[in-house]
């Protein structure tokens, strides 16, 4: 899948996507939406830290900054 960042992120809306953080945190979940600055709105995320689920949410807002990569 080549193109923009965000032209990558428009095709998986409504999919499952992980979502890996600078920190080692790890979320998996439906992207929902996202914004210019790579922020992405997850719903029905499960939150992993090193390798572990630790928490379920409905939604959650990821902040771009924080991101190292996201696949779709």
């Amino acid at each position: 899948m080549e193109g923009k960042p965000l032209d990558v992120l428009n095709s998986s809306l409504n999919s499952r996507v992980i979502v890996v953080l600078r920190n080692g945190r790890e979320y998996r979940g439906t992207l929902d939406g996202y914004d210019p600055h790579m922020n992405v709105i997850l719903k029905n995320a499960e939150e992993y830290v090193e390798g572990e689920l630790v928490r379920k949410t409905e939604n959650t807002l990821v902040r771009g900054d924080n991101i190292i990569f996201i696949s779709p």
